[in-house]
């Protein structure tokens, strides 16, 4: 059986069904960059409010830009009017894919309206779906979840509300919303709603290796979304895909992960200038420096450095 094949989103047609995850503060355009080098087939953007694009706000006017193809901009909101104007500013701004998000647990995202709440009124969620569908000519997708808490599963609802709102595809994160991003993958839901729907279902939540991926597959899934596995190591898309095929897939020692880490930081700094580039970098250093003899001491003293010149310097003297 072959697990890597394309992905076929709307009129989209992706290299192969392995999906880097949106996560907030993380998937910009730098980091979106790296793991299609990874091995990804499809890069998803870190959220952007509809409500802040709606009033013109600049840094979320500035998340829209893309460089990078195929590439699906994720959206939120609560509002069907500010839903399409969002949808229609990120097919201008060169958007492949159109993704609302109905799955995010934090709780200022929820007072809005917005995230997981709309797992609660589905006829609601069906109403922004149909209109970010009606807005744009690319794909529109939907992330949510299986359920909100343990007492009643909707991944098969869901699915079949998002379907018939017009909707390309459907990621299910395997997860409650209650449980965030702790707790095994509830993969047999996910492979519920893959059997009650002919829209492709793209599983997510806890894939980590080639073999929890295997699993979603297995279940119907048209494809699997990675998440937090990919910090640290980007090239865990091609990874999975050689493990998949029966092949072994490269060690990731800490030296190699520092020096991708390392030129990850000096893409940002090329991207947004070095102070922010600096600034975003040290967001993430846990998930790159470990591993190896004083990463702790190494970190410490990354988090406090203000230009890539001393990043350099002190990158050059760690010791593996």
């Amino acid at each position: 059986m072959s697990y890597i094949k394309p992905l076929h989103v709307g009129s989209v047609t992706t290299p192969n069904n392995l999906v880097l995850a949106p996560m907030a503060g993380i998937t910009d355009v730098p980091f979106r960059r790296l793991c299609l080098k990874g091995g990804a087939g499809l890069v998803c953007a870190e959220m952007v409010s509809a409500h802040a694009l709606h009033y013109g706000n600049p840094k979320s006017g500035r998340m829209l830009h893309v460089t990078e193809h195929p590439v699906s901009m994720q959206i939120f909101g609560a509002d069907e009017e500010t839903i399409a104007q969002a949808a229609r500013q990120a097919e201008a701004q060169g958007a492949d894919i159109v993704d609302l998000n109905a799955g995010c647990p934090v709780k200022k995202i929820n007072k809005a309206g917005a995230g997981c709440v709309l797992m609660k009124d589905e006829k609601k969620l069906g109403r922004l779906l149909e209109a970010a569908v009606q807005a744009v000519h690319i794909p529109v997708t939907l992330k949510t979840r299986i359920a909100l808490t343990h007492q009643e599963l909707l991944a098969v609802r869901l699915a079949k509300l998002a379907e018939n709102a017009g909707v390309s595809a459907l990621t299910l994160h395997a997860r409650a919303a209650v449980d965030v991003h702790s707790g095994p993958p509830n993969i047999a839901a996910v492979g519920e709603a893959c059997a009650a729907v002919k829209i492709p279902v793209i599983g997510n939540g806890g894939v980590v290796s080639a073999e929890v991926a295997r699993q979603f597959l297995d279940a119907g899934c048209a494809g699997v979304m990675i998440g937090r596995a990919a910090l640290g190591n980007p090239f865990i898309f091609n990874d999975i895909q050689a493990e998949l095929a029966g092949q072994p897939s490269p060690t990731m020692t800490a030296q190699k992960r520092v020096q991708i880490y390392l030129a990850l930081i000096r893409e940002n700094v090329a991207y947004y200038g070095e102070r922010i580039g600096v600034n975003r970098s040290r967001k993430t250093a846990g998930y790159w420096i470990y591993n190896f003899p004083n990463a702790a001491e190494v970190r410490a003293q990354f988090v406090r450095l203000d230009t890539l010149a001393d990043i350099e310097t002190l990158f050059a003297q760690i010791q593996f």
